[in-house]
């Protein structure tokens, strides 16, 4: 059943008997979100988008709400022609593998480097070899979607509202300074992991697989 911010807001009120101020609710919601968000890959955690590297460039600056790597490929300047879908590595190996920075190549790997020199909250990859020529990037990366408490309607609401209801409940509880033999708290907590085991079931399983490939999902018969 579908569950907006106020909704959510008033299940909270209603179930912990107890009204909480604005600031504390929003707080108590994001926690929520970002643990659930932290605990399970579901799909709509990915987003792409395109840029260009430049040649003799070994550095690509990353999208700001960037929080990790889904895949990245290059592909030629014109718009057509294959994808290379680069390979991730740390560092250390880039700097081993490609020690000259002038030495230019169609890059094969690629790292996060590190905060970006303009803004140091924002993360940067390094390209290996460094680009001899403009090729455009294809990201596709995990960040964070808006949060309920801005957007007033999420997909985590919309289909999943009690992994959203459950956690933002846990939250409360610790808000409340329950303690954890607390029997509403207690079941808070249960809840919240049957949700989350629910929502794996769904982002990290039938998300990444169809009938044809993998077949139908079976329960063996006793």
């Amino acid at each position: 059943m579908p569950m907006t911010y106020a909704q959510l807001v008033a299940a909270v009120t209603d179930y912990t008997q107890n009204t909480f101020d604005t600031t504390s609710i929003n707080v108590m919601i994001q926690q929520a979100e970002q643990r659930i968000y932290n605990t399970v890959q579901i799909a709509n955690l990915r987003k792409n988008v395109t840029g260009v590297l430049s040649t003799g460039n070994k550095y690509l600056a990353c999208p700001n709400d960037f929080l990790s790597t889904y895949s990245l490929a290059i592909y030629p300047a014109s718009g057509t022609g294959d994808y290379l879908y680069l390979l991730n590595k740390d560092v250390n190996f880039m700097r081993d593998a490609y020690p000259n920075p002038t030495t230019t190549g169609k890059p094969k790997h690629y790292g996060i480097f590190g905060p970006q020199s303009a803004n140091v909250n924002e993360l940067s990859f390094i390209l290996g070899p460094t680009p001899d020529a403009n090729y455009n990037a294809e990201l596709h990366y995990y960040y964070y979607p808006e949060s309920i408490v801005t957007a007033l309607t999420t997909w985590l609401g919309d289909n999943f509202d009690s992994a959203l209801l459950y956690g933002t409940l846990s939250e409360a509880g610790t808000y409340m300074k329950s303690a954890p033999e607390d029997g509403m708290y207690k079941t808070y907590q249960e809840r919240y992991v049957q949700a989350i085991a629910l929502l794996k079931n769904l982002g990290d399983g039938k998300q990444r697989m169809d009938a044809y490939r993998d077949g139908q999902v079976r329960v063996p018969v006793s």
